[in-house]
């Protein structure tokens, strides 16, 4: 029952004393009740000079949430007979410290059972860990939950719902017009408006609403007990109105406005995944609706009347059970017949139902949000896929990849391209985005723009279908196009017809005096071939120099044609150089 100051009657007290205070940060002697018997000089300068800590109980050095784990640390020892460690705070005079204190038992001379507790300041430490748990689970820009956390929330909340039977809601938002701000004033700028717009939403928001940023400038929120459109669309009027106010950053005043998609569990999902994709496509379609307005998703508006609920909701799975793969088509040159890259192809292969033409998946993942997941995944794969490729043959190949219309308008996708080509340690030239015309027409500031940071990482991009779309050669002159793909329409009855011949002629002659490369797609016979490389085709794809193959078959397919290629036309490689 002793302080500090006060002397241990025996001798094993005196000796132990001694060893305590001379011990560094602090040392407790304690009854097996965790009575604070002895207490070092040290240790009692530290939690209060002035305070006698005799006839005190060690749980009362630390906040109520810890005295469990004190209590369960000091029984373990005694129990184990071994050194017990445990983590806790402390309240010190001034301020409350993180220790880690180790408890051990022993018998003193009376025979009676003592514990010795030594603790080590781990404050900084502590800190330093704490700071790399919020880096992992917070967005370093706004300080908001990341991706990774919301997961954790949303699989939480989902948890929650099935326990009590009450809903939620999961809300997407997009700024409107932060990308003309980035761009115009700078990522700095830009920045500092993601930060402002964090702080706001978040203002809105109640204390068991989740706000986390995405990505570049979506955020993601999860409101509990939510369900009613009604309730939603109060939060989301909200969420516009304060977007609407002027941005004052940098002396300047700048407008952005949001737009917003809502999918509520369990009646639009009941996975994460679809509860995600669900909500972003709801908020696609605010944008393509009039922006600054909440769409709450709809199963029915969402999707055409032949929709496939069944289908969709398989989708989902396929996602999580890895059910989708790639096909590899030989693009080659029409000249020498070598295969000079592929273009890499998205199946759906369903267990025991077969393979899903991708005419009917690829536009319910358009619709549902799923496109750009499974887009991001197969530009990575088959970037990684090709450089297998080029290991085993021993020279140069390239990779053509689709892109869609959701995935272009993605604020991501940059990234995710670098992403492919460093993880593959493909070259930018090695790699070819397939893009509609519409693409380009629809938005054609965006287009450009992206385009161009495209084009400048020397990643070509190929025009697909050329002259079934717009037909505008507008955007040849104002967009970085490097290869145009004449559409398998204008392939199928050559040589025999005229029109046909026609057609192609001109495009070939336009891409000769524009310096683009030139794909034919569909060639399935030999009279086909040998037309267009008397007319300059540069490289041609179709059944007849292969069809799409599994990765092995086309390793396989590579090998077999090995042989050295012929002298190559400078502009029949265009789309590899």
């Amino acid at each position: 029952m002793l302080s500090g100051t006060d002397s241990p009657r025996s001798v094993e007290h005196t000796q132990l004393a001694s060893l305590m205070e001379a011990a560094g940060d602090v040392v407790f002697r304690l009854s097996s009740e965790g009575e604070i018997l002895y207490a070092s000089k040290r240790t009692i300068e530290m939690m209060d000079p002035g305070r006698s800590l005799a006839e005190t109980r060690l749980t009362s050095l630390v906040p109520p949430a810890d005295r469990l784990a004190i209590e369960l640390a000091l029984k373990q020892a005694i129990e184990s007979q071994q050194p017990s460690r445990v983590n806790v705070r402390m309240n010190t005079h001034n301020a409350i410290l993180w220790f880690e204190l180790q408890a051990t038992a022993y018998v003193n001379a009376s025979g009676a059972v003592e514990l010795l507790a030594v603790g080590r300041d781990i404050s900084g430490q502590h800190a330093t860990e704490e700071r790399l748990r919020h880096m992992a689970t917070h967005d370093v820009l706004t300080g908001l939950p990341n991706r990774s956390l919301l997961s954790d929330r949303l699989g939480m909340a989902v948890a929650q719902a099935r326990r009590t039977g009450k809903g939620f809601s999961v809300v997407a938002l997009d700024l409107d017009g932060f990308k003309k701000v980035n761009d115009a004033l700078g990522h700095p700028v830009g920045d500092t408006l993601l930060r402002i717009a964090g702080e706001r939403l978040q203002d809105i928001l109640r204390d068991v609403d989740t706000l986390a940023r995405v990505g570049g400038d979506e955020f993601v929120a999860i409101l509990p007990g939510a369900v009613e459109e009604s309730e939603i669309q109060i939060v989301a009027r909200r969420m516009i109105a304060t977007m609407q106010l002027p941005f004052e950053i940098q002396g300047h005043a700048l407008y952005v406005s949001t737009s917003i998609g809502a999918a509520t569990y369990p009646q639009h999902g009941e996975s994460e995944v679809k509860l995600l994709a669900h909500a972003d496509s709801a908020m696609y379609r605010a944008k393509e609706t009039g922006k600054a307005r909440c769409v709450i998703y709809n199963d029915q508006k969402f999707t055409a009347p032949e929709h496939d609920v069944s289908l969709e909701a398989a989708m989902f799975d396929a996602v999580r059970n890895g059910e989708f793969l790639l096909h590899y088509q030989p693009i080659v040159d029409a000249r020498t017949r070598q295969i000079m890259g592929f273009e890499a192809l998205m199946r759906w292969m369903r267990p025991e139902l077969g393979m899903v033409p991708p005419i009917q998946f690829i536009p319910m993942a358009e619709n549902n949000g799923l496109i750009s997941l499974l887009g991001a995944w197969a530009l990575k794969a088959a970037c990684v896929q090709v450089r297998r490729f080029e290991e085993a043959a021993g020279r140069e190949l390239y990779v053509s990849v689709n892109v869609s219309p959701r995935q272009f308008r993605n604020d991501q996708f940059l990234d995710v391209m670098d992403d492919a080509l460093t993880l593959s340690g493909l070259r930018g030239h090695q790699l070819s985005l397939e893009i509609t015309e519409g693409i380009l027409m629809s938005d054609p500031e965006h287009a450009e723009a992206l385009l161009t940071a495209i084009s400048a990482r020397d990643v070509r991009i190929a025009i697909d279908d050329f002259g079934t779309g717009y037909s505008s050669l507008a955007y040849l002159k104002r967009f970085p196009i490097a290869t145009l793909k004449i559409d398998r329409a204008f392939i199928k009855d050559l040589p025999e017809s005229v029109k046909d011949g026609a057609i192609c002629n001109v495009v070939l002659s336009l891409a000769r005096h524009l310096q683009l490369s030139t794909i034919a797609e569909g060639v399935e016979n030999e009279r086909q071939l040998e037309y267009l490389a008397t007319q300059g085709c540069g490289l041609i794809q179709g059944f007849h120099t292969g069809r799409p193959l599994l990765p092995e078959a086309a390793m396989k397919l590579l090998k077999e044609r090995a042989a050295p290629p012929l002298s190559i036309e400078p502009h029949l490689t265009k789309s590899i150089r």
